[in-house]
């Protein structure tokens, strides 16, 4: 399944609007905001139509599921976007994961619980919130938000930073990479590995004495979000920077041809969930055969030296704003 999908639920009090692009979006935050409202407006629409008094718009089926029978009624839907209120156990186990995996729906699950199972984008987290009260005549109108980007985009809009330590989620191509930055560099510092995204927290819970850059894969990261954010709240010298992949890094920077900037752009449109479970897969399968049998070559396990050269080193590292890493290229 591909594509974006605008979805608008109205009834006499209430309207809602969001944008759907991948396979799983999350909505969480406190009580009371609407989320379950949302979800049972839906219902409500899928069982008795119009005579809800219910407004539903969207270019393809929107669904329900819930309680024990959830494989049953998640069976025959296709091409669909299924809803999943809070509660419902099941979205953490491994039966579900697979259904996801087999990407014939986008999901929208409404959770406060940490999914580790599912690789769900720090971009597709929201919260609802009503954007002011009107007359009785009028819907009140509920709209979705980022509800990590002062997270996501501190290194963008904030101050320059240079870390001690780099951190990256996993030893592949990534860490290669970020580890020869950081021994070609003047300013000491240190690159390490975390072993995976949840190790990440474990690795950097006591980094007080030290700023660090976290650098995983965005497309993936959302689960290990609110704990990390929370070591953020907490005063750690901790610093994100989110990238869809290191795939997407080399991509973004231009320094491989013929690759569309649509393909870039709107992902939504290419990366059939049938085939990636996240867009960390599609982009790594964009890079790889956009590359095989050249000296160009890329493989996720070991980084093809190319990369390494100083001239390609700095085209990547162009495009990453608020990082200095002190990077000095040797011949």
């Amino acid at each position: 399944m591909t594509g974006s999908y605008h979805i608008v639920v109205v009834n006499a009090t209430s309207k809602y609007e969001l944008d759907i692009k991948r396979n799983i979006t999350i909505l969480k935050g406190d009580s009371a905001t609407g989320k379950t409202v949302l979800v049972d407006m839906i219902r409500d629409y899928v069982s008795n139509g119009p005579d809800s008094g219910i407004m539903l718009s969207c270019d393809i089926p929107c669904r329900v599921i819930d309680g024990n029978t959830w494989e049953e009624q998640l069976s025959p839907i296709n091409n669909s976007i299924v809803f999943i209120d809070e509660g419902n156990r099941f979205v953490s186990s491994e039966e579900f994961a697979h259904y996801v995996r087999e990407g014939k729906n986008y999901y929208v699950i409404v959770t406060r619980e940490k999914l580790s199972n599912l690789p769900y984008s720090v971009t597709e987290i929201y919260g609802i919130r009503g954007s002011g009260k009107y007359n009785d005549m009028v819907p009140v109108y509920h709209e979705t938000y980022h509800i990590y980007e002062e997270y996501i985009r501190n290194l963008q809009a904030g101050e320059c930073i240079t870390p001690d330590v780099i951190l990256t989620e996993d030893s592949n191509a990534g860490y290669d990479f970020f580890n020869t930055i950081a021994h070609n560099n003047s300013g000491n510092i240190e690159c390490r590995a975390a072993g995976g995204k949840s190790n990440i927290y474990g690795s950097v819970i006591h980094a007080h004495d030290h700023s660090v850059l976290i650098i995983a894969d965005g497309a993936a990261f959302g689960a290990e979000m609110e704990r990390i954010c929370e070591l953020i709240h907490s005063g750690a010298d901790l610093h994100l920077f989110l990238p869809e992949s290191f795939e997407w890094l080399i991509l973004n920077s231009g320094v491989i041809k013929d690759i569309s900037k649509d393909e870039m752009e709107h992902a939504e449109n290419y990366a059939d969930s049938e085939k990636f479970f996240s867009w960390e897969r599609y982009f790594t399968h964009l890079l790889t055969q956009n590359t095989i049998g050249t000296p160009m070559a890329y493989s996720k396990t070991r980084l093809n030296d190319y990369y390494r050269s100083s001239n390609i080193t700095k085209r990547i590292l162009a495009t990453v704003q608020g990082i200095d890493f002190h990077y000095e290229s040797r011949v």
